[in-house]
């Protein structure tokens, strides 16, 4: 699998940054673009914290993007479900190795399937693709892509 890492560090820009207030880091600049983003994408910090999250997103999910923000992502936003004939929750050992919060523990780019509660509480499939971003060395969030797989 290729490794790709994404990153926007140290990067001054001229228009979210007047309202921020003069440098942005790698995090906010992400959150920027999400938040403006018709795929369904989300943004998590390193502990798993929602950072942002797309229309998309909130479409996929069936969530509201902008209360997600804030919250933890398992637990919190997506509602994991395990890939067996029940579908019952997704048991809490399993939940480091999905692909948003692999990709911030191991540093590298994760892939994965993952069946979450969707629209009207109906099972979905979805693809995932996680990339670590960084500041300097340090990894601090990832970004993940979406893409519906199966209802």
């Amino acid at each position: 699998m290729a490794h790709v890492d994404l990153s926007l560090s140290g990067l001054q820009t001229h228009g979210p940054d007047r309202v921020l207030g003069g440098f942005l880091g790698s995090l906010d600049l992400w959150s920027y673009a999400v938040n403006v983003a018709n795929e369904p994408c989300l943004l998590i910090d390193k502990v798993g914290v929602v950072l942002a999250a797309s229309p998309g997103c909130g479409q996929l999910f069936d969530i509201d993007a902008r209360e997600a923000v804030g919250r933890r992502l398992v637990d919190g936003v997506l509602h994991l479900l395990d890939f067996n004939v029940v579908s019952g929750e997704l048991p809490g050992w399993e939940v480091d190795k999905i692909p948003p919060r692999l990709a911030t523990t191991t540093g590298g780019l994760a892939r994965g399937l993952m069946r979450v509660r969707g629209p009207g509480g109906a099972p979905n499939t979805v693809d995932a693709i996680s990339v670590p971003l960084r500041d300097a060395d340090a990894v601090v969030g990832s970004l993940t892509f979406f893409a519906l797989v199966a209802r």
